[in-house]
């Protein structure tokens, strides 16, 4: 489980307060706690939200608990999320999603299902952007088609 607020923003008890909350929650969705970590950032890195120092240090970590999922309290980005899942080589999750995946289990009536599904798909469609381009055989470009 991950934190990293941004500094200045929530002190050492608020950032624990939410790390709590983001374990009870994982608790809830059936993830079993590992630990805990954070790092107070100026700003989020574009590629990787934390420092590579610290992912470094997280995957070291992960790969001597046998962990296979780490949960982010912070919102992550679809490039961040794809390339922290390729750095630190285990899933990666942040908080909505959790919170998603949890909707997704509790829902009972076909209504709450829809709805659930629906929003599962919205926080997804972002991340599916641009993953099977390779496979594209429609490429345009100048000079392709004739005078008219």
């Amino acid at each position: 489980m991950v934190g990293a607020p941004r500094k200045g923003s929530a002190d050492a008890a608020q950032v624990d307060e939410h790390l709590d909350e983001l374990a009870r929650l994982a608790d809830t969705a059936g993830a079993e706690l590992v630990g805990r970590t954070y790092q107070r950032l100026d700003a989020p890195t574009p590629n990787l939200y934390l420092g590579q120092g610290k992912v470094e240090e997280l995957k070291g970590v992960l790969h001597d608990a046998g962990a296979t999922l780490v949960l982010f309290d912070e919102p992550l980005s679809p490039v961040q999320g794809t390339n922290l899942e390729k750095a630190l080589a285990v899933r990666v999750m942040d908080r909505t999603e959790v919170i998603l995946d949890i909707f997704a289990t509790r829902a009972r009536s076909a209504e709450a299902k829809m709805q659930v599904e629906l929003a599962q798909l919205e926080y997804l469609l972002p991340r599916l952007t641009r993953m099977w381009t390779h496979l594209s055989r429609i490429r345009g470009g100048i000079g392709l088609r004739g005078p008219g």
